[in-house]
This record gives structure tokens, sequence and C-alpha cells, in this order.
């Protein structure tokens, strides 16, 4: 449980930055793509950004345990279990919850999208450290 809390800690370390510089880079270079959170179905008063700054050690911490019991299906040198973890997470959990979150939201698909792709960078990104940490 120790190297699934540790892995998890510094997966969570690693995704903050990332997505901290990402979600910098973006709105920088992707403005028009961030219109849309403009809109009244987006909390913007900063009530939870608390929440939202949290959310990739909590995304690590889930990733990590599922890591833990299913690494010794992934072979291979570091960088492919990274991204083959990467995109069995996407296929098996992103993607649904995607298709139903644009389906049932008035988001654009540009935007959903946009979360598809940042979900699977954060668990590939993920997978690298954990294949690092934990092989």
């Amino acid at each position: 449980m120790k190297k699934v809390f540790t892995a998890g800690l510094i997966a969570g370390l690693v995704l903050f930055v990332l997505s901290y510089g990402g979600l910098y880079l973006s709105v920088r270079f992707f403005p028009s793509l961030f219109i849309e959170y403009n809109s009244p179905l987006f909390n913007s008063d900063g009530s939870r950004d608390l929440l939202f700054y949290l959310h990739p050690f909590i995304f690590s911490f889930a990733l990590s345990w599922f890591w833990a019991r299913f690494r010794k299906l992934l072979k291979g040198p570091l960088l492919l279990r990274g991204i083959e973890f990467g995109l069995i997470y996407a296929f098996t959990a992103l993607l649904p919850v995607m298709w139903i979150t644009f389906s049932s939201l008035d988001v654009a698909i540009g935007t959903v999208s946009s979360w598809l792709l940042y979900g699977l960078l954060q668990a590939i990104f993920a997978g690298i450290v954990f294949a690092k940490i934990n092989p």
C-alpha cells in the first residue's frame, strides 16, 4: 500500500505541474476554446477552485491503485507501458464519460474533445511515472 500511496503522490505532483502549465499554455494559445467556460454551466465564482487544483492528486491515487492491480499485464519499455496504460484508461473510462457528457450537456464537441485529450495525456504521464517507480 505504501508504494501505491508514494507513486500516487509523486504522479500527483507531476500531473499538477503539467496540468497547471498546460492550462496556462492552452489559454494563451487557444483562447477561443475557453470562451465556453464563461457559460453559466461552469462555476466561476472561485468557491471550488481548491477541488480543481486537487484533481491531479485524486486522479493519481486512483490510477496508482489501478496500476498496482494491472501492471503485470503491461509489457515492454517504460514509455510503451505508459502509453498503453493511458489508452486503456481513456477507452474504458474517459470515452464513455465524455460521450454521455456531450450527449447530455450543452458543451461544444471541441471542449469535450479537449477534455478527452487532457485526460488521456494525464493517464499516459501517470503511467510513465508508475512504470518508473513501481514496475
